[in-house]
């Protein structure tokens, strides 16, 4: 897969931003929050960052429905467990090879609304067009603990940057729960381990997630006010409401 130097970008203008990551093969979880967040391509733009499947090959139709929302306009970024079909023999593969020159093309970060969306993150004091396809998906503490100082002049830097890959209970937010630090904005809200998924509405400041956990699947459904803009500030008057719209 080859990068680009440059970071893909919305095709149109939009009204909305949103943004999911690491859906880990709950496509019902995500129809279900972009239902609720009356998702409309053709004034919202979203972008999805990333590990659409997991490990299980029943998980991997799930690319078929990614493609269709980038069809319609979405931004997908791949993610280390989507690479994993790449690598694996073609007898292997097999289910999922309708998908694999569609995942190639996929670019390796996005930026809008003055965000900077990647599935891992960024490696600190590289310039962005020398960021290496594994860094982008895979890194981990190199990117967490880097200031806004480390990514001073490689084009990265001055923006919140949006990324999945780790769980945030693994930065220490409430387990289900968005992160965010010094501009980063962690989305990884635990999809695979039972938590949450979660979708974004960065332009609002709202946050639609339901539960992944077996016994109340898809169900528990909120809505939660954010406090985080583009420019890594707070913001005024969004408080941590939120709103449950649904109990199963």
């Amino acid at each position: 897969m080859k990068l680009s130097d440059l970071p893909a970008t919305p095709a149109r203008p939009f009204e909305r931003l949103l943004a999911v990551s690491d859906i880990h093969g709950h496509g019902e979880g995500l129809d279900l929050l972009l239902r609720e967040a009356a998702y409309d391509p053709s004034r919202d733009q979203l972008i999805l960052g990333g590990d659409y499947i997991d490990t299980d090959p029943a998980t991997w139709s799930l690319l078929g429905r990614i493609a269709e929302l980038t069809a319609g306009g979405a931004i997908a970024l791949p993610g280390n467990h989507d690479l994993k079909l790449l690598a694996l023999p073609p007898a292997v593969r097999r289910p999922a090879e309708a998908r694999l020159g569609w995942l190639r093309e996929l670019p390796h970060c996005a930026e809008a609304g003055g965000f900077l969306f990647v599935h891992a993150g960024f490696r600190p004091g590289v310039p962005l067009e020398r960021q290496t396809l594994r860094d982008v998906t895979e890194i981990r503490e190199e990117f967490w603990y880097a200031g806004e100082a480390d990514f001073a002049g490689t084009g990265i830097g001055g923006r919140t940057i949006v990324f999945g890959h780790t769980p945030t209970f693994k930065l220490g937010a409430a387990p289900g729960s968005v992160w965010h630090g010094e501009r980063r904005l962690a989305i990884d809200t635990g999809a695979k381990h039972g938590l949450r998924l979660t979708l974004l509405d960065l332009t609002n400041g709202i946050a639609y997630s339901c539960s992944t956990a077996p016994g109340r699947l898809y169900g528990d459904l909120r809505r939660r006010r954010l406090d985080v803009s583009a420019s890594g500030e707070r913001q005024a008057g969004t408080g941590a409401a939120e709103t449950a719209l649904s109990e199963s």
